[in-house]
């Protein structure tokens, strides 16, 4: 496909990183010389310099044979009038990404005339990935699949946990709950497990499971702990949007903010919010507003070295669980050497959704990627197919399908029934089929056959 990314802040250079490994024809768009050269000599990409918004610009580079144009700068306006004219000029689809608040609510109306196939919001994604954590609080991370039908999640086994020298067989047996282990990382190694595997104490495990399994799982295997008092670092968009989801909810939550304005805005719109004016990176600012007893602990700031560094601080204070916005995912390895496993990216988090959209798109048989999810610093993906048309794997058991190695077909979502397949499983057309793979770049479900 021709695709076009205008913009390479830190968003595009993700998407350039994550699409140019899968072949694609693509072409970057930026007014920083140094930045696209940068990506010219690191991927198979093409460059222009120059306003991405300019028609000219546009026309020069190709933009009118398009398949998809992708505008990510830091201007939510240059972004639409990006995508504007690139629609204008006959590019297929476009993505923008649009961060104000008023304009997402704008976008619906919008949309159709700006010819916009998608709009992102890196911060309001980011804000709903971390109410998904705080709504299971002992996992590290959670995913959705199937509008939430069917969650991912993230545990480490801890010392003296019931799951150690636990076969994955025996598991089952001895929970009587419907889950799947279906990815393990033990050290360097990335393991897609089978049933005579044994865990271990450390191991890192993915669980794929209903929200209720889950919660009865949990129950079984340690302590629930619901989460009642919040402290937040940073007053960004993503604390508004956070905000804005937690409006219902029963959380005291407390947000530090230096900026007077900033404060002044949070306090007018959220009435359910304790507002407090003052250093968050400072210790003493920290301690008095009650670090040493809080169940979350929220790292917002723009500053992926505060983050880190308050984080540490709530890590040594005991705080349940701690959630930390790092920007550079060369970092997320390093944070979890210190045990501190609960970190998002939120380019991260769009690259993926729009890694998504390439993938439907440049798909043309009968089962398209519906969702991506990167996981174990991208070492595996899993993805949700829709079955649309019938194919080799329709109507056959599991056990007669002959499954690439390091492939694990982990849910399959039948209108509201969440099936956790076994050996007798099939899929039927109209399924959802929920993969877990580290063979990269698969973009229909009959791929999945050796």
């Amino acid at each position: 496909m021709r695709i076009f990314v205008i913009g390479a802040g830190k968003i595009g250079q993700t998407i350039v990183r994550n699409a140019s490994k899968e072949g694609h024809d693509l072409t970057v768009i930026d007014n920083n010389a140094k930045i696209v050269n940068q990506l010219i000599d690191s991927y198979d990409v093409m460059g222009i310099i120059g306003n991405g918004a300019s028609l000219e610009i546009q026309k020069a580079a190709g933009v009118q044979g398009a398949d998809l144009v992708i505008a990510v700068t830091s201007s939510d306006e240059i972004n639409l009038l990006a995508c504007l004219l690139a629609h204008k000029l006959g590019a297929s689809d476009t993505i923008a990404r649009v961060r104000n608040p008023q304009y997402s609510k704008q976008l619906q109306f919008m949309k159709d005339d700006l010819g916009l196939s998608m709009s992102i919001n890196p911060e309001y994604e980011a804000a709903k990935a971390i109410a998904r954590n705080l709504a299971l609080p002992s996992a590290l991370n959670v995913e959705y699949f199937a509008n939430g039908k069917m969650e991912l999640v993230e545990m480490r086994i801890e010392p003296h946990s019931a799951l150690n020298g636990l076969t994955l067989s025996e598991l089952s047996t001895k929970f009587k709950i419907s889950l799947l282990v279906c990815a393990v990382v033990r050290g360097e190694e990335v393991i897609i497990p089978v049933g005579n595997f044994t865990l271990q104490e450390n191991d890192k495990i993915y669980i794929a499971a209903t929200k209720q399994n889950l919660f009865k799982f949990f129950q079984k295997t340690k302590k629930i702990d619901k989460m009642h008092s919040i402290l937040m670092v940073g007053g960004g968009r993503i604390a508004y949007y956070f905000c804005e989801l937690t409006k219902k909810s029963k959380y005291h939550i407390k947000l530090i903010e230096s900026k007077h304005e900033t404060c002044k805005f949070l306090s007018e719109n959220f009435s359910h919010i304790e507002i407090i004016e003052a250093d968050g990176t400072d210790q003493a600012t920290l301690e008095s507003e009650g670090i040493e007893n809080i169940d979350a602990f929220l790292a917002l700031t723009g500053v992926d070295e505060e983050n880190i560094i308050i984080s540490m601080l709530a890590q040594k204070r005991k705080a349940k669980k701690i959630i930390t916005k790092v920007n550079n995912s060369n970092l997320h390895s390093m944070m979890e050497t210190i045990g501190m496993a609960s970190v998002f990216s939120p380019q991260d988090i769009i690259a993926n959704q729009i890694l998504s959209y390439i993938r439907a798109k440049a798909n043309k048989r009968g089962s398209n990627v519906k969702t991506l999810y990167k996981l174990v610093n991208q070492k595996v993906e899993a993805l949700e197919f829709n079955v649309k048309t019938k194919g080799k794997y329709v109507g056959i058991p599991l056990k007669d399908l002959k499954l690439k190695p390091n492939l694990l077909i982990v849910g399959i979502i039948r209108g509201n029934e969440v099936i956790i397949p076994n050996g007798n499983t099939i899929i039927q057309i109209e399924d959802s089929v929920i993969i877990i793979t580290t063979d990269s770049y698969l973009e229909d479900l009959a791929q999945i056959i050796g």
